[in-house]
């Protein structure tokens, strides 16, 4: 059974502050850097990170951003996130309890959604629930780093723990997009178990 949204938070907590020294591979490093680039936020611009964690994501963009809204369900990662950001200087960040189908945003406008290494907690049907929530923010972008199926994975040597984590395939995450009104402009496969998808709203 699949843990709680409760359990993944407790156990996210209690991990927190050795986190980002375990997430130190070359594929989370390559999705980090790919989900910056193609966010590519302006001065004008509020994004919305969900499943901030320890503020990997944040810490790059708010430097060019107008806002950015980071959203977690883990108090623990998002104390880390807070200290780094205020080690930098940021004062445009503003860290919450959040979820992907509940992003507790108040009505605010949000230009970019972003996630990094988190939706594959969710099953296929709750990234359903997710792309739809995210798509009625109306943000004309979206840009996904996650751990994702290229093909078929070697049961040998998942990238991911099947215990806690449920993946999706890169044709469902698509098809989700395209239900929601976006346009799939950009796929890049870091792994075969790793890519960054970047889904656009023409016209937003």
């Amino acid at each position: 059974m699949k843990k709680t949204i409760e359990e993944h938070a407790d156990r996210f907590s209690d991990i927190a502050g050795d986190y980002d020294d375990e997430q130190d591979s070359d594929e989370y490093r390559a999705c980090v850097s790919l989900v910056v680039e193609h966010a590519n936020p302006s001065e004008d611009d509020a994004i919305l990170d969900l499943g901030t964690g320890t503020g990997a994501i944040v810490l790059a963009l708010a430097p060019d951003a107008k806002r950015v809204i980071a959203r977690d369900i883990s108090e623990g990662m998002m104390d880390e996130g807070r200290k780094k950001a205020e080690a930098n200087g940021l004062d445009n960040v503003e860290f919450g309890e959040g979820r992907f189908r509940a992003p507790n945003v108040d009505g605010e406008k949000i230009d970019i959604v972003v996630s990094n290494f988190t939706m594959h907690h969710l099953s296929d049907e709750e990234k359903r629930e997710a792309i739809e929530a995210i798509a009625d923010l109306g943000p004309r972008k979206f840009v996904l780093g996650d751990v994702m199926f290229f093909g078929t994975p070697d049961p040998d040597e998942p990238f991911y723990s099947p215990e806690v984590d449920d993946p999706s395939t890169v044709g469902h995450l698509a098809d989700v997009l395209t239900d929601n009104g976006f346009s799939l402009t950009s796929v890049e496969r870091v792994h075969e178990q790793v890519g960054v998808l970047v889904a656009e709203r023409y016209g937003e």
